[in-house]
């Protein structure tokens, strides 16, 4: 199976949003290629949470698992220490106040 570019990933993702009314930002522009991805959902009330994807070993699945959660500030610095050491990040920023990213539903792995 082929495999899709993040930047083919990322504006599929924010159209996905988009129709949901979910709002969503690119934060920081990562390689077009092969960058990898991070979701940072804040909730509007000062609290977020940060979700990279993750593989199964054993079976090979592909799955959105969360990596922080805090004050938008704390997960903030989580970025920052992530991109400190791949500058190929992808940052996306979904804003939600009932804590909705769409990374469960099919075809998001």
């Amino acid at each position: 199976m082929a495999r899709l570019t993040a930047r083919f990933w990322v504006d599929a993702y924010i159209a996905r949003l988009s129709q949901h009314g979910i709002p969503a930002f690119v934060v920081s522009h990562g390689d077009d290629t092969s960058g990898a991805v991070l979701i940072k959902l804040s909730t509007l009330d000062g609290q977020a949470a940060l979700f990279h994807r993750s593989f199964d070993l054993d079976t090979g699945a592909q799955r959105w698992t969360e990596m922080s959660c805090g004050t938008d500030r704390e997960v903030d610095e989580s970025i920052m220490r992530q991109r400190s050491f791949d500058p190929d990040l992808w940052v996306i920023e979904v804003e939600d106040k009932h804590g909705r990213h769409l990374l469960d539903e099919e075809g998001l792995a």
